[in-house]
């Protein structure tokens, strides 16, 4: 078993028992585990990030309405499949936070957009695993409250990694 296998059957347990997964009692029930993209090692990189000069703070909406304060860290390029996308950094309280919506949202990924927590590396760098990616608590329950992927994260190209749409 790979570690990202792990990963994803620790994942799974979690949900299917712990106390405080985002499911219900009734959808732990019939919860036979998420679905996933197959891992792609092309949609790992180490990016280097144009770090904003002024480090804007946003209010971002949250699923339920309310918002929260985000910075806006850094932006970076990266490509898929040759086609060329550019996404936001946002720096919170607890790291590094990615939101983003790619061109699968509502077919293949959560509508409202998935979640990536990235790692600073040394020199303005970061690592960017979308196999990682994963979805909002909100996507499996409606009392969760979870911040919607601003504008400027909104992609073009599909992003097959990571978290696919959940679906009971």
């Amino acid at each position: 078993m790979t570690e990202l296998e792990s990963f994803r059957a620790e994942k799974d347990d979690f949900f299917a028992s712990h106390p405080q997964s985002p499911l219900t009692a009734l959808q732990k029930r019939t919860f036979e585990g998420l679905r996933y993209f197959d891992e792609d090692p092309s949609l790992r990189f180490e990016v280097a990030v144009t770090p904003f000069p002024e480090r804007e703070q946003v209010e971002i909406q949250t699923s339920t309405g309310d918002t929260r304060a985000y910075t806006r860290f850094a932006r970076f390029q990266f490509a898929v499949n040759g086609q060329e996308a550019e996404l936001t950094i946002y720096e919170t309280d607890h790291g590094y936070f990615l939101p983003f919506v790619d061109s699968l949202a509502g077919k293949e990924t959560y509508p409202a957009g998935r979640y990536l927590d990235v790692d600073i590396l040394p020199g303005n760098r970061f690592l960017v695993d979308f196999n990682l990616t994963y979805n909002p608590y909100c996507a499996y329950n409606d009392v969760w409250s979870c911040p919607l992927t601003p504008f400027e994260n909104r992609l073009k190209v599909p992003i097959r990694a990571g978290e696919k749409i959940f679906h009971e």
